[in-house]
């Protein structure tokens, strides 16, 4: 019978809480804390992560010690590692540990995955305060007495970092950085948008400090990671002789664009890879246009051809020829490197182990396509050339597709996608 994977017999001790993570999953788990862990100073840099409002992984992972195994599903095959960052796993419940942690003068960074309609924002970026979980959450926290927050039952992330910040500047703990990771442009600035309107609404006076203590970075993430299945539960299990109740499959490819101040300190991040910069804004562009954009083109032109999946249209040379077609199109209009990032593309897309469907990728296409492909082909004063006329047609702001060809994906295989987080 094989050991429960525990800090008793793997991984390394845990380090010193000085990082809170909102919204703790499978993609944080492969992404921010794998950097975490593979920083040169990871013994100094521990995370103390909070789900969302299922607590399953906290279940999940406190019997574990916070430790879990990556699992990179390369072509040639799986990797597995133990990653040892997360010290500590909370269940959103558990509001008094938060609290507690923002009082904390050791806390030095708030990272937060909790996607875009966890901003709770109106079209125009500001904090829908209409919203009925907004407003009840403000209207706890206007009543609420700062010693008494740990008490207090709230529902959204921009009251959660308020209230947070609010007991922090009672404890006069100083300054820190809130790092924002969800999958959105401009996402410190978006962050901050939202918690600032919602200081106004509460404690007006806090703006302020916050204005003193508090700095709004930005980043850009990348990293397919796919849902964990039982397969992955027994291959960990069979090629690491432990049990693991929650693995993490990925991809080998993983990227992390920094830019912001982190007046308290933070991991050497960029030893584990990232890349700190002065503006994000030319890679996410780099981003949406080639990774995003090719995969919507594949998304809508390979079907015709009887393709269902991301490797096996990159594998046809005629899609082939529309991608590359296509990069080198976005990529004239970039302001950083782009050629190498081709390759690496190229490398995910022909990954066999990474099975993403493309019936998921043109799920929402008319949200998508506006910023993964339009901006590009109006740049240029006409339309993109990639694919031929039959299966493809871009013209400023609009994207026409043959659907005579290939039958639209059924309901099995569209719910067959749940699970992968497209990036």
């Amino acid at each position: 019978m094989n050991t429960q994977l525990t800090r008793e017999n793997y991984g390394r001790p845990a380090a010193p809480v000085k990082i809170l993570h909102v919204g703790l999953g499978n993609f944080t788990r492969a992404h921010q804390a794998w950097y975490t862990e593979h920083a040169e100073d990871a013994d100094q840099w521990g995370i103390a992560a909070f789900t969302g409002r299922r607590p399953l992984m906290a279940e999940l992972l406190t019997p574990q010690d916070g430790l879990y195994t990556l699992i990179t599903k390369e072509a040639a095959g799986n990797t597995y590692e133990v990653i040892s960052s997360v010290t500590a796993v909370h269940s959103a419940s558990d509001f008094e540990s938060f609290v507690e942690y923002f009082r904390s003068p050791e806390l030095s960074i708030v990272t937060s995955t909790v996607t875009e309609v966890g901003y709770c924002r109106r079209p125009d970026g500001s904090l829908d305060l209409e919203d009925d979980s907004v407003a009840s959450d403000l209207e706890t926290l206007r009543g609420t007495d700062v010693s008494e927050l740990g008490s207090v039952e709230l529902a959204t992330a921009p009251a959660k970092i308020l209230a947070g910040l609010l007991a922090r500047r009672a404890a006069g703990s100083g300054v820190l950085t809130i790092l924002p990771c969800d999958n959105l442009p401009d996402n410190g600035a978006a962050f901050s948008k939202v918690v600032s309107d919602a200081a106004r609404e509460v404690d007006e006076s806090l703006l302020e400090c916050m204005g003193e203590n508090v700095s709004w970075a930005t980043c850009m993430v990348d990293r397919i990671t796919p849902a964990t299945s039982d397969e992955d539960k027994a291959g960990a299990e069979k090629a690491q002789g432990y049990t693991d109740n929650s693995p993490v499959p990925t991809e080998p490819f993983s990227e992390w664009v920094i830019s912001g101040d982190f007046p308290a300190g933070r991991p050497n991040w960029e030893s584990a890879g990232a890349q700190i910069v002065e503006d994000v804004e030319p890679y996410e562009q780099r981003k949406l246009w080639m990774l995003n954009g090719s995969h919507s083109l594949m998304a809508y032109a390979a079907p015709i051809l009887r393709h269902e999946t991301v490797a096996d249209a990159i594998g046809d040379p005629v899609v082939r020829g529309w991608v590359e077609n296509w990069w080198k199109e976005a990529g004239a209009g970039l302001s950083v490197e782009w050629e190498d990032y081709a390759k690496a593309l190229l490398a995910r897309y022909e990954n066999p182990n990474i099975r993403h469907l493309l019936a998921q990728i043109a799920h929402d296409g008319s949200q998508k396509i506006p910023v993964r492909i339009a901006p590009r082909s109006s740049t240029n004063g006409r339309p993109a050339t990639s694919p031929p006329p039959p299966s493809r047609r871009l013209r400023r702001g609009s994207c026409t597709c043959s659907a005579t060809a290939h039958p639209l994906p059924t309901r099995t295989q569209t719910r067959s996608a749940q699970g992968l987080v497209e990036t």
